[in-house]
């Protein structure tokens, strides 16, 4: 059975300004292939690379707070992030519940060499397209949060499916569109993306590889 649509992140999302056009027209393909080196410059260097600076804010605490709540997760939940950046959300799990285990991966290096020193010796390096070195059912939730749109098409199989395995609650957030003015600005301003699909396209996609967790759709209005 497939999980619920939810409306956790978009809050967040919607309070930041972007340029879309400025963003294309600002040598889009060399920026585009600087930032999926998912190095320094993607995540603190110029805005035309990515984050243009990411630094700890605390703003992810709301975020982590819904989570707890929609999952009702005990004191010691497990909770694992793919796609965990430098591990903000995870950080803020762990602030809310001491006695959690908490755990993440990312593709980038650089993202776990400069994560939140309380829990950096808690995340690794890994692709999300790998099978994951955890037991069937280990984790109270995993989450991804703006990672699988990064994959192409054959590797969604595998990311959704290691997903699907390894948690008894999960929560994916992706990049999608809804009209032609939100795929214009989506592909104006996405410099990592490689799915670019609809939301009936994207719960087609999860019924077809077997995530039956729940899910949320950013859009770019």
């Amino acid at each position: 059975m497939m999980g619920q649509l939810l409306k956790i992140v978009t809050p967040l999302h919607k309070r930041t300004p972007r340029d879309y056009v400025g963003r294309m027209t600002d040598d889009k393909v060399h920026c585009m292939e600087t930032a999926r080196r998912y190095d320094e410059q993607f995540w603190d260097g110029d805005r035309r690379y990515g984050y243009g600076g990411y630094h700890y804010d605390g703003r992810w605490s709301i975020v982590a707070r819904s989570l707890i709540t929609q999952y009702d997760l005990p004191p010691n939940a497990k909770i694992l992030d793919v796609g965990c950046g430098k591990g903000f959300l995870l950080y803020e799990f762990s602030q809310l519940l001491p006695q959690a285990t908490v755990t993440g991966f990312d593709i980038s290096s650089y993202a776990i060499e400069n994560a939140k020193l309380e829990i950096r010796d808690q995340l690794f390096i890994q692709e999300a397209q790998q099978v994951l070195p955890y037991e069937d059912k280990q984790f109270d939730l995993v989450i991804s949060l703006g990672t699988l749109h990064n994959l192409p098409i054959q590797d969604l199989a595998l990311a959704l499916g290691e997903i699907e395995r390894v948690g008894r609650n999960k929560y994916i957030m992706v990049e999608s569109y809804r009209n032609e003015r939100e795929l214009f600005n989506l592909q104006c301003w996405a410099l990592t993306c490689e799915s670019f699909f609809r939301p009936e396209s994207w719960i087609w996609l999860f019924g077809r590889f077997g995530y039956t967790g729940d899910y949320e759709f950013i859009y770019f209005e």
